[in-house]
């Protein structure tokens, strides 16, 4: 693994306006950033990523398993109690899910394994650029001569995710939703429309304000039509929380993601995994912050809200001195400390490593870096390929 800077493509941002993407920059700050990539070897991608990207979902699925059977185990997620019922229901009847992303500490071989973070199961973003725009940078770039000849990159997300949705068994219109001002949520949920599109559904998209529910607890969007099904760029806890939040267990509305993955989208989720497998060599020791033994990381940790989108209220202390935080709304629900596993630094950068999961197969990576040690949403994205 290394990173490798070239020049930007002058006309990079008519190539995006092409294909679509439109959130490229924020604030006049560029996000997408191909003004280096980073190259990996082919053992890097299958033995070091995409194999304990498999092993920790699968590890993942184990822990949903015993969490819908167990009370305090959804107490200690802070999942409000009548949820508990919509969760459980939804594993039994094996409700499909149709991605995440596990985010690692990975340096590169030699630097110890994979090292999971955190699992953003519910409400990922980073999708369309991983899937789309990454792999036209590629194709551009090696008809172009930029890139070394015979490059490839770990990116089946786009043909994985149109299968998906096309093998779930949905209903023919599946309806989307997020806020329709947030930018990188709202083009997200695009790229999802499309593909549902091309896997033969009908994909409109419903404002998060335009949905209500009918008498006989059906979801539906203004002027009462039904929503047979629903993806939903919207976390489940806010869901929860929200004034319907009560009336998801009974809805015959079918939901993406679907109520389980609650329990994985959760901070504390790291704590139960080291609990569930102490040892593991992709795991960080991971404590709730209430638990005694958070005594055994010492004076190097990092403090992490078990509700958080974008690094938002994260704390690292390395030998009982702050190294960093964030700030943001999140944390009144309690904290996890995990073991400080501080991100690798290529010229000045920190990289966090993505791995995105389909169903349950490892589909496709991204990288994000800043010069933050926390990856916030100012974070870049930066494409990869793979030339060993």
């Amino acid at each position: 693994m290394r990173r490798v800077t070239l020049p930007e493509r002058p006309d990079w941002r008519a190539h995006a306006a092409r294909a679509g993407f439109t959130f490229h920059t924020f604030d006049d700050a560029p996000y997408w950033d191909e003004g280096a990539y980073y190259a990996f070897t082919l053992a890097e991608i299958e033995d070091d990523l995409e194999a304990p990207t498999r092993e920790i979902h699968a590890l993942c699925l184990a822990f949903a398993e015993r969490a819908v059977a167990d009370a305090a185990i959804l107490a200690s997620l802070a999942i409000p109690e009548h949820a508990w019922d919509a969760i459980a229901d939804s594993f039994r009847r094996r409700d499909p899910s149709l991605y995440g992303r596990l985010d690692f500490r990975y340096g590169g071989a030699g630097t110890g394994p994979a090292k999971l973070l955190e699992y953003n199961a519910d409400t990922p973003t980073a999708l369309y650029e991983s899937a789309v725009f990454q792999w036209l940078w590629l194709e551009d770039g090696l008809a172009t001569g930029r890139l070394p000849a015979g490059a490839d990159q770990f990116n089946a997300l786009h043909e994985r995710l149109i299968a998906r949705l096309a093998g779930m068994g949905l209903p023919g219109r599946l309806a989307f939703t997020c806020f329709p001002d947030a930018l990188e949520d709202r083009g997200t949920v695009a790229y999802l429309q499309d593909c549902a599109v091309q896997a033969g559904l009908t994909a409109p998209f419903v404002p998060i304000e335009a949905i209500g529910l009918a008498e006989d607890g059906r979801f539906v969007e203004a002027g009462g039509g039904p929503l047979d099904a629903l993806f939903k760029l919207y976390p489940w806890e806010w869901m929860f929380a929200d004034a319907f939040g009560a009336a998801i267990g009974a809805s015959p509305t079918r939901f993406l993601e679907p109520p389980w993955k609650a329990v994985l989208s959760n901070k504390g989720l790291l704590a139960h995994l080291w609990a569930l497998a102490p040892g593991h060599p992709n795991l960080l020791p991971a404590y709730f912050e209430s638990d005694p033994a958070k005594a055994a990381l010492g004076t190097s940790f990092v403090k992490k809200p078990l509700y958080s989108r974008e690094g938002a209220n994260i704390l690292l202390v390395r030998d009982g001195v702050l190294l960093e935080r964030d700030e943001g709304p999140y944390g009144g629900e309690g904290y996890v400390r995990q073991a400080l596993a501080e991100l690798p630094v290529f010229d000045g950068r920190h990289a966090l490593v993505g791995s995105w999961i389909v169903g349950d197969e490892p589909a496709g990576l991204c990288l994000r870096e800043g010069a933050s040690r926390i990856t916030t949403d100012r974070a870049r994205f930066v494409p990869h390929l793979i030339d060993g």
